[in-house]
């Protein structure tokens, strides 16, 4: 559970980055799955990671409208 491979490619801890960067829910997601992709589920990934920016994306609109 604490610090698997698939979030830890190069050195960096994908948590870290998320934290350091203040990104929240949606954008963190984003940054994980990107990041986890090649080293886990792929496209799969790939297409959790699209939700998340729709989502994000959608509650952005709402919020500048």
């Amino acid at each position: 559970i604490d610090h698997p491979p698939h979030y830890n490619v190069g050195g960096i801890e994908v948590i870290d980055a998320i934290e350091a960067w203040q990104l929240g829910f949606h954008a963190g997601n984003v940054i994980k799955y990107v990041a986890r992709h090649k080293h886990k589920n792929g496209l799969e990934d790939l297409k959790k990671a699209a939700w998340y920016l729709s989502r994000l994306i959608q509650n952005e609109e709402k919020a500048n409208a």
